[in-house]
């Protein structure tokens, strides 16, 4: 348990650093293509600092373009272009620990409310109040043990 606390909090301070790169835009010719017109480089030296042709640049510029470009292709490239790739994620909700509390939240709603369906067609139907307090107790439960059911 300890070591996953850990783990939690080892990548939400690598992904921290990352954050204010999540709010560039790539460029509508995507990064290869952008990158090498600024820095003034046609297809045909890149290519030729990559020992491949002009058209193999066109390819690896559309493939990014169309978002199917390798990773390792783009590595190639950025060392080719003296540049490093960076790659990595960041939580859409902000922090790991956001994102572990939205979902356990998520199937703590799930469970409390199902239990909750069932007494109330047993007309022992709880308040809202008792219901929120279940789904807390529930949902801190579920932070605790992190099943793996949480993902599903």
């Amino acid at each position: 348990m300890k070591s996953r606390i850990l783990q939690i909090d080892h990548m939400s301070q690598k992904m921290k650093v990352l954050c204010p790169a999540g709010s560039i835009a790539t460029p509508p010719t995507g990064w290869v293509k952008a990158v090498r017109t600024a820095l003034g480089m046609s297809m045909e030296q890149l290519g030729k600092r990559l020992g491949v042709t002009k058209q193999s640049i066109h390819d690896v510029e559309q493939r990014e373009k169309e978002g199917s470009v390798t990773i390792r292709s783009l590595s190639e490239i950025a060392n080719a272009l003296d540049m490093k790739l960076v790659y990595g994620f960041i939580p859409k909700d902000g922090t790991l620990d956001a994102l572990i509390d939205r979902k356990a939240r998520e199937l703590a709603e799930k469970i409390v409310l199902r239990t909750a369906q069932n007494m109330r067609l047993e007309a022992q139907e709880n308040s809202a109040e008792r219901i929120e307090k279940a789904i807390m107790e529930r949902k801190a439960e579920i932070k605790r043990t992190m099943p793996r059911m949480l993902w599903d």
